[in-house]
């Protein structure tokens, strides 16, 4: 398995444009944690756990929560969940993020209450797998056919 991704891996694993990973990179929502990038010419190394954080932000980003709202669940799931971030369970409601955490229920961002709709992160896992397979095989290079060696002895 690969030690890091480039950014352009990294938008083309978890499904975003290389402007949103950028801007993400540079509002500090989520850093590379490989190599960060120190001026032009420099590359953005992501791992494994960045490629998991960056396809949960998609996908709240999908489910219709904004950025500053996703911004704020990053910074306290970073900060109160213990586990892979990927293994979180979390249930939106509306503009409200709810984060479940063994029994309890926690209100991410104070918005009140309204219809929970659940958004498993359970497959952000597969989804990020699936893609590095892709990828992979994408740049593998063509084996080419052994040549036969005739030597005269």
């Amino acid at each position: 398995m690969h030690q890091g991704f480039s950014g352009t891996q990294a938008a083309d694993v978890v499904g975003i444009s290389y402007r949103q990973l950028d801007y993400w990179a540079r509002t500090n929502l989520v850093r590379p944690s490989g190599c960060d990038a120190a001026g032009s010419g420099s590359r953005r190394v992501y791992s494994y756990r960045d490629l998991l954080e960056l396809r949960v932000i998609k996908n709240l980003l999908d489910a219709g929560i904004k950025l500053e709202s996703v911004r704020e669940v990053f910074n306290y799931l970073r900060s109160h969940v213990d586990t892979e971030i990927a293994a979180a369970h979390i249930v939106i409601s509306g503009q409200s993020v709810v984060l479940c955490q063994g029994d309890q229920l926690v209100d991410v961002l104070r918005n009140g209450q309204g219809v929970l709709n659940v958004l498993p992160l359970s497959g952000v896992k597969d989804q990020v797998d699936t893609q590095i397979v892709r990828l992979e095989k994408a740049s593998a290079p063509a084996i080419a056919p052994a040549k036969s060696l005739d030597i005269a002895l």
